[in-house]
Order: C-alpha cells, then sequence, then structure tokens
C-alpha cells in the first residue's frame, strides 16, 4: 500500500552544517594557537650554548731560547766600623843608644858610652840645661801651667857623669849606701846624664814627695804627656824601675810615646817595651 508519495524520487539530503563550523572553530583554534607558539619563539629564542673560551697563547718561535732573567746585583753595604788605626811602632827608635828619645836607663841599663854627653844642650832656667828638643818641651810645660795660674820651675836637668859621682857620694854620706841606691842613681845610671830628664818643683815643694799631693804635681802628672814628658818613677812601681816614687822626676820621651803610655794605662818605660825589672844594680 502507499501513502501516495512519489518512490521513484531521491531522499533529501542531511543538514551538515554544525559540524563544518565545529570544523571551522577547531582550525581556528589551531591557527592561533601556532601563532601564539610562533610569537613566543620569537620573543624568547632558545638559548644555545657558548662555545668553550680558549686559552690565548702567544706564537712562539721554535727555534727561540726563553729570555734569561737578570739577577740583581747585590749593593756592597758600607762598612760601619771606624777605620782601624795602625799599631804603635815600639821599635821606631833605639831603646840602646842614648842620643835616641825613648832611650831606657836603669839599673840594669847603663849609659853607653858610659862618659856620655849630649851634643844639643841648650839653658832651660836657673843655669839648667835640657837637650834642645826636650828644653823646648819643657818651657811649652811651664807656660800650660802658668797659663792655669801655676808656677812650676825646673830644679834639676842634666847632670854628666862626673857631676853624679858627686851626687852619689853625697847621698851615701848622708843615708847611707842602701838608702842612697834607692834615692839617687849611681854614675852612668842616671837618666840625667841624657839630657831627657828633669826635676821640677813649686808651690813650695820641690823635690820631695809632698810634690804629689799638691796642685802643680797634680796638674803635671794629668798633663805632662800633652808636651812628651812622663812622671818616670810612678807610685808602686820601684821593684820595676829600682827607685822609690818621685812625682818630680819627669822624662822626656815625645808626645807620640807619652800619649800612647797614657792610653794604655801602661806607668813605666819597662813595661811598655817589654823590659826586665830593674830593682836592683847587677853583681
Amino acid at each position: 500500500m502507499t501513502d501516495g508519495r512519489d518512490s521513484s524520487a531521491a531522499p533529501a539530503p542531511r543538514r551538515r552544517r554544525p559540524r563544518l563550523w565545529l570544523l571551522l572553530g577547531l582550525l581556528v583554534v589551531a591557527l592561533v594557537a601556532g601563532t601564539v607558539l610562533v610569537v613566543e619563539q620569537v620573543r624568547s629564542p632558545p638559548a644555545t650554548p657558548a662555545p668553550a673560551a680558549q686559552p690565548v697563547t702567544a706564537p712562539t718561535s721554535p727555534s727561540a731560547a726563553p729570555t734569561p732573567t737578570p739577577s740583581a746585583t747585590p749593593t756592597p753595604t758600607p762598612s760601619s766600623s771606624a777605620p782601624v788605626e795602625p799599631a804603635f811602632d815600639r821599635s821606631r827608635f833605639s831603646l840602646d843608644d842614648p842620643a835616641s828619645p825613648w832611650v831606657v836607663v836603669n839599673k840594669a841599663r847603663p849609659v853607653s858610652p858610659v862618659d856620655h854627653a849630649p851634643a844639643d844642650l841648650v839653658p832651660v832656667g836657673g843655669g839648667y840645661e835640657l837637650r834642645a828638643e826636650a828644653a823646648g818641651a819643657m818651657q811649652a810645660m811651664l807656660a800650660g801651667a802658668a797659663a792655669e795660674g801655676l808656677t812650676i820651675t825646673v830644679q834639676s836637668a842634666y847632670r854628666s857623669y862626673d857631676y853624679q859621682v858627686g851626687v852619689f857620694r853625697a847621698q851615701v854620706a848622708r843615708f847611707g849606701e842602701a838608702q842612697a841606691e834607692i834615692q839617687v842613681a849611681r854614675p852612668g845610671h842616671s837618666e840625667h846624664q841624657t839630657g831627657l830628664a828633669a826635676d821640677v818643683g813649686g808651690g813650695g815643694c820641690d823635690i820631695d814627695r809632698c810634690f804629689g799631693a799638691i796642685d802643680e804635681g797634680r796638674w803635671v802628672a794629668a798633663h805632662a804627656a800633652e808636651y812628651g814628658w812622663v812622671v818616670r818613677y810612678p807610685e808602686g812601681k820601684t821593684e820595676v824601675t829600682g827607685f822609690r816614687y818621685e812625682p818630680w822626676h819627669v822624662r822626656y820621651v815625645g808626645v807620640e810615646l807619652a800619649t800612647e803610655l797614657q792610653r794604655t794605662g801602661t806607668a813605666t818605660l819597662e813595661e811598655f817595651f817589654g823590659l826586665p825589672a830593674a830593682p836592683d844594680y847587677p853583681g
């Protein structure tokens, strides 16, 4: 049975619009998402690792030798020590020649020849004489003392061998030979015979031990070396010189030796020159 419709006609097509719009929407979404991704990639390009830094080395020639480093030359350090003074020449003058300023005369060392007499004696006042060099030094010493208000005079100076014979005999007659021999030298053993020795006095004390205790005697002890003189027979040295303490008996040896004796604290010529002590006459 039919419903009156024409069965030979094709069926009407279905509606497909909703699916099409869905596809279009998905396409739009995909396009938008793709666009956003591209934009982000453009803004933040992927970080690429930087190449590692390579050490920079200067090109070297295969045949070039290494340049040596110059060594520092040490700068000499100046010495801070004081210059060394030459040793005192103890052999400069003879100790035996009676004409030498350093001659040593004592009980064991007589004047040789025994009758020696200096050839250059000059007056020093009071009728006394000394060798020229010693006389000049004596006058300078007396003037030095006078400049400080002290009066010192020469009481004895050069004595010949014959004169000493008389002096010694007088002492033996007065004190006996043993006492005389520690007070006055025998003839030929007296420093006075060289013309380089003198006895001085002043201040009311002449040729006596008191001279060492007064201003004049103390001045001589302190300043004689400045003029080339030394107190020849110091206190406490009788066993070395053979004579008692005589602060008035001075001996000229020159400024150089007198200063060296004072500097070294050596009291006698015997000790300074390493000579044997002469407490007694030989034989």
